[in-house]
């Protein structure tokens, strides 16, 4: 694994030092699980399991990126069972929404702690992806970082794409000032 920058941003461990303490504290806090941080590696496809789910969120400001989440459908429902203290005998919208959710914090996080290095950024609304013989791309050859977990039986990978945004972009607040309209 490259352990360098990744270009002019961040160093590479502490960006896998990130994702690493994000996923365990949201595991320990929010879902009462414990789960263990495999070797991390960089790939230069995207998020591409050939069955499961797939959660993306993105990262705008002077960077941009995708963080992802990626496991099984099993995985998926045993998660969703923990958050939402419920069973799940088959992946619905409730599972989906709580993916969504779980990515949301954990790349959130990260964000954060990346933030002290990268500037501000902002974060997208999570899409979630599930099914069977799928693959997701993402355009250009960007590297993204992946830190492999393990719960049990169970495997799921976080990663992380960044690359500085063309053209210098900022994030801007979500709404301006309020003003007021003569009608």
């Amino acid at each position: 694994m490259s352990a360098g920058l990744i270009p002019e941003g961040i160093a590479r461990e502490k960006l896998i030092h990130a994702i690493r303490e994000s996923t365990q504290d949201v595991f320990s806090t929010m879902l009462g699980l414990e789960i263990e941080g495999q070797e991390a590696y960089i790939d230069t496809t995207a998020p591409c399991p050939a069955a499961g789910v797939v959660s993306l969120i993105g990262l705008a400001g002077r960077w941009v990126g995708t963080g992802s989440i990626n496991c099984s459908a099993d995985f998926a429902r045993e998660i969703s069972s923990h958050l939402l203290m419920t069973e799940f005998p088959a992946v619905d919208d409730e599972v989906l929404d709580a993916v969504a959710e779980i990515t949301n914090m954990i790349i959130g996080n990260v964000k954060t702690v990346i933030e002290e290095d990268l500037g501000p950024l902002g974060l997208s609304i999570p899409t979630v992806i599930y099914g069977r013989n799928f693959t997701t791309r993402s355009m250009g050859s960007n590297e993204w970082t992946v830190v492999p977990f393990q719960c049990g039986a169970e495997r799921m990978e976080v990663q992380v794409c960044l690359t500085p945004a063309r053209g210098g972009c900022h994030v801007r607040p979500a709404f301006g000032n309020p003003t007021a309209v003569a009608v």
